[in-house]
């Protein structure tokens, strides 16, 4: 097992800043814009969906927030109770309760996103170099 060098912790601790930093400003981007951050990343799961599904089970964003099943419920019910999402049910099987945005969702997710893509455009840069330099294979002793 190779030692790990002082460039790789350097560029570990330069990452983890970045990571951190990016965290930390969507939160404040959710915020300005009335939400909550976990709400605002339920909203983006539900819009990120691969090949344009509109909706989607719970269980599927309880696992792509990390989350338990029952917090993504609880977050749900929040997000429905400001006309932000809506529940369905599945139409194959009408056990699995289905979650879309409402324009109402789309207009507020727009707007941090707008602002969240501008940051990163700014300074991903930054995190690329960071994550580039733990990347790069290091020379054979």
């Amino acid at each position: 097992m190779k030692r790990i060098t002082a460039d790789e912790y350097r560029a570990m601790a330069e990452l983890r800043y970045r990571i951190r930093l990016f965290l930390r400003e969507g939160d404040a981007a959710a915020r300005s814009a009335g939400l909550e951050p976990q709400q605002y990343l339920m909203l983006l799961a539900i819009r990120g969906l691969p090949n344009g599904n509109e909706s989607t089970k719970i269980r599927f964003l309880a696992d792509s927030l990390l989350i338990k099943h029952h917090s993504a419920v609880e977050l749900v019910d929040r997000l429905e109770m400001r006309g932000l999402v809506r529940r369905t049910r599945d139409r194959q099987d009408r056990r699995q309760v289905l979650i879309s945005l409402l324009p109402k969702g789309q207009r507020v997710l727009e707007r941090v996103v707008q602002q969240r893509v501008g940051e990163v455009r700014a300074g991903g840069n930054q995190l690329i170099r960071a994550i580039d330099a733990l990347l790069r294979k290091r020379p054979r002793r």
